[in-house]
């Protein structure tokens, strides 16, 4: 089975900045594209970033120039890092694990940007 466990969520004042966390096994971070996404109340879950194991990031428009997403092998933990963050920006943050044949979510963490 397939653990994520997130962190770093957290109340932050318009332009101001939070990283999350997500840790997984050695196992799961050897091989799986790590990615964040995120929900908003009444909205579809969607991509903010991804990295695959061999480095490879994709980032949604709206992330780019403002989030970053690193994964540390040493931790098998992925990050990302959001700056100058914007009331539009509040959602449920998840951690996912893209395999070959599955998809694994983490529990997700509260991100609120008061304006």
């Amino acid at each position: 089975q397939v653990q994520l466990v997130e962190s770093g969520g957290g109340l932050v004042q318009a332009g101001g900045s939070l990283k999350l966390s997500c840790k997984t096994s050695a196992r799961i971070f050897g091989i799986a594209i790590m990615g964040w996404y995120r929900q908003a109340p009444g909205k579809q879950r969607e991509l903010v970033a991804e990295v695959s194991r061999l480095g490879s990031i994709n980032y949604a428009e709206f992330a780019k120039g403002r989030f970053a997403i690193a994964r540390d092998g040493a931790q098998n933990t992925v990050y990302l890092q959001m700056s100058s963050l914007k009331p539009e920006d509040t959602a449920v943050y998840y951690c996912n694990a893209r395999l070959q044949d599955a998809s694994a979510w983490g529990q997700g963490t509260q991100v609120t940007v008061s304006s």
